[in-house]
């Protein structure tokens, strides 16, 4: 069912709750076609589509007060974490017209990732994404009669005014975001499965992540957002994202893995190259993310494998294989492709179902 951005404003006539607390575990995703550029309110000017992943995930636990005065504190991995609070108190700021409860109480927010925080790893959509299901199932024990199918639509759409890829960490396996004409439960406002028949080639995908640079971002994702206002390609490149979506969903179909193969490498460059011909311009690729693109071309020519890989905005890179190549494809990861890995820190991953209350 389509739901509009009106039906998930807040009933302002909602009882109290007694001190309590909610706890979800939400996962991260890669997109495969990527989402850069947006409008209004986090809306995408493209639609993306992503594998939800399994292993890398952030364990949120959200204690609520009943409380004159609406405050919060935020903890990760048990210690204060007063750098994050402004992110929170904006994204508070945008979701209170539809959860307008929150301001009758004080939260405190205790987080924990199964990666470590300095990987490199972004945590902002598993982060996001699990702290709006904890407030939707605060409005859930409010009002018990709301669907389960509404709760999940609306714990996306508030991940996304949290951070654009969050409202795609809901459900999974692959989960589509933006409005694409091919794809009818499409949504620029929250992240939707895709529906379409997906060959047995591409379940239980495997993503090994190799960390590469496990330093704070050269640019915020919400900078290098703004600089495709503008950007000369900027038309260009949304049409070629709905043009590879709607490739993909014929790829998905058919299990055509060598389109599958460059339509994600040739995103993932894409994505790239749509920083460096921006103004100001960033290089957000390594050395060694050069050299693990390099390797896996030529072990792919070499071996006939079906590995290949997908980079978000930063060095690291995924490396997504089927799961009948696992043992090969993580064999060769650990022989060739750790050492131009930070500390040699890489982490296997796969595809997963989405989003666990606690």
């Amino acid at each position: 069912m389509f739901m509009t951005q009106d039906a998930f404003l807040g009933n302002k006539e909602y009882g109290q709750l007694m001190d309590g607390s909610v706890s979800w575990q939400s996962p991260s995703n890669i997109a495969l076609v990527k989402y850069w550029g947006k409008y209004g309110e986090q809306l995408p000017q493209n639609p993306s589509i992503s594998f939800t992943l399994n292993n890398c995930n952030t364990r949120t636990t959200l204690s609520y007060y009943k409380n004159k005065e609406s405050s919060f504190r935020v903890f990760l991995e048990g210690h204060r974490e007063e750098s994050f609070e402004p992110k929170i108190k904006t994204f508070f700021e945008r979701i209170e017209a539809y959860v307008p409860f929150i301001k009758d109480y004080s939260f405190t927010i205790e987080t924990s990732n199964s990666f470590p925080h300095s990987s490199g790893i972004a945590s902002s959509a598993s982060g996001m994404s699990a702290l709006a299901l904890c407030l939707v199932q605060m409005e859930k024990k409010l009002n018990p009669e709301l669907s389960q199918g509404y709760c999940t639509q609306k714990a996306s759409f508030l991940a996304r005014l949290g951070s654009g890829s969050a409202c795609r960490s809901i459900e999974g396996p692959l989960v589509v975001w933006g409005e694409h004409k091919e794809i009818s439960n499409s949504s620029n406002l929250y992240g939707t499965p895709f529906l379409g028949e997906v060959n047995e080639v591409f379940q239980e995908y495997q993503d090994t992540i190799l960390l590469v640079d496990k330093g704070e971002k050269q640019v915020s994702s919400t900078i290098g957002h703004g600089l495709m206002h503008g950007h000369a390609f900027a038309k260009a490149r949304f049409s070629q994202a709905h043009e590879n979506l709607s490739s993909l969903i014929t790829v998905f179909e058919t299990g055509a893995i060598d389109q599958f193969i460059k339509i994600v490498e040739s995103e993932a460059l894409t994505l790239h190259s749509m920083m460096m011909t921006s103004h100001p311009y960033f290089i957000l690729m390594k050395p060694n993310t050069l050299e693990i693109i390099n390797c896996i071309w030529d072990y792919r020519e070499k071996t006939g494998s079906k590995v290949c890989f997908t980079l978000d905005a930063g060095a690291n890179v995924h490396v997504l294989y089927p799961a009948k190549e696992k043992e090969k494809v993580q064999e060769f990861i650990a022989q060739k492709l750790t050492k131009y890995c930070q500390e040699g820190q890489y982490i296997h991953d796969n595809a997963g179902l989405g989003a666990k209350k606690l």
